[in-house]
């Protein structure tokens, strides 16, 4: 069984593209294409299911055009149309660079270096140019920049990210 801890979301499906099954893809991790044996992972009716990558064509710094083993015609590919993709997350890190998309960061707990514990990063929200980490605590949601700059370390086995925020950034 695949389990979400064991995944990192990697980019959405979008529209069929020619009736053979391809699909459009808008990725923000290109680690997918750097391995052998890819499997991309959806989340259909609640279950993650693994397809078979047969054939990927870039199109841009981040769209593909994607053929899956299973997925033969357009009625097929229609069904997975913006539903989220998902890799390995032990695939990514066998490859010894750090890549990451923002959601990798999901369930982490955000502390400032000044003012101490933010909370947990519930979700990330990229519906615009700059992208959020949506944080909880005390059932209170905030809104954080996603931003390399303000990034002073990451402890992976802790699943803590320490930030520097601006002055002012949490009483907004």
């Amino acid at each position: 069984m695949i389990n979400r801890e064991d995944l990192i979301k990697i980019g959405k499906w979008g529209k069929p593209h020619g009736i053979q099954g391809e699909l459009s893809f808008a990725f923000t991790n290109d680690s997918f294409a750097e391995t052998e044996d890819s499997f991309l992972i959806c989340e259909l009716d609640g279950i993650f299911v693994p397809f078979r990558m047969e054939k990927c064509r870039f199109t841009s710094g981040s769209m593909a055009l994607i053929k899956l083993k299973t997925v033969d015609s357009e009625s097929k590919a229609r069904r997975l149309t913006n539903h989220d993709v998902y890799f390995p997350k032990k695939q990514i890190q066998a490859q010894k660079e750090e890549i990451y998309s923002w959601d990798y960061f999901i369930g982490f707990n955000l502390v400032d270096e000044k003012t101490g514990e933010v909370g947990i990063i519930a979700t990330v929200d990229d519906s615009t140019p700059n992208t959020l980490f949506v944080v909880i605590k005390n059932n209170k949601e905030i809104l954080i920049p996603a931003a390399e700059e303000m990034i002073t370390h990451i402890n992976e086995t802790g699943k803590k990210i320490y930030v520097l925020l601006p002055d002012g950034l949490l009483t907004i």
